[in-house]
């Protein structure tokens, strides 16, 4: 096509309609999450710029660029299930991002557990949909007639960190933005499990 605007279009929806079925074959391989785990010593940094260069072609039509500040870069995962999990706050972070940077930092607790932060400066999470953004099939309250949204990224995104044992917490303010932080576990809380 050389109508720009058309492919970027075209190009968007090819993107959103590999995600939908993405989401698909997840939340059924979420049944049998502990008989696909693969947990390893992982670069963080590979992970994040993978799944950043899957949003590209969106993120230069809707203007929005990424600021790195990844500390550390080695976490102990599955990367199969961490790449589905950044995947999601990606998505929605770029989804409700107007045209600013989404900023991706990683770094370290004093109790040797490792954070990963995705902040963007979109629309926020109205308060009364906080509490339930990770509910099955729950879409805002506030956006209700958004129908491209499903309610499942954050659902399955939540369900698929619990076996990982990733905690995920989110922060929000209205019309200010929305930190989603993914706090990993030490590394030798999986020793049990890669010695199996």
């Amino acid at each position: 096509l050389e109508d720009e605007r058309t492919k970027a279009e075209l190009t968007y929806e090819w993107m959103r309609i590999q995600h939908l079925l993405d989401s698909q074959l997840f939340q059924k391989r979420l049944q049998f999450i502990e008989n696909d785990l693969l947990i390893e010593n992982l670069d963080l940094r590979k992970i994040v710029y993978k799944e950043i260069r899957e949003l590209q072609s969106w993120c230069i039509q809707k203007r929005i660029g990424f600021d790195l500040q990844l500390d550390i870069t080695e976490v102990v995962s599955d990367a199969k299930w961490l790449s589905f999990i950044i995947r999601q706050l990606l998505t929605n972070a770029v989804k409700y991002s107007g045209d600013s940077d989404i900023i991706l930092s990683s770094r370290p607790l004093p109790n040797e557990h490792i954070i990963l932060t995705i902040q963007d400066f979109g629309r926020g999470i109205d308060p009364k949909d906080l509490p339930r953004i990770f509910d099955k099939g729950y879409t805002s309250a506030v956006e209700h007639t958004d129908h491209a949204a499903t309610g499942m990224g954050l659902y399955l995104a939540k369900k698929a960190a619990k076996p990982l044992m990733i905690d995920i917490g989110v922060d929000s303010k209205l019309d200010e933005g929305t930190r989603f932080t993914l706090t990993f576990p030490k590394k030798n809380d999986f020793v049990e499990v890669i010695s199996m």
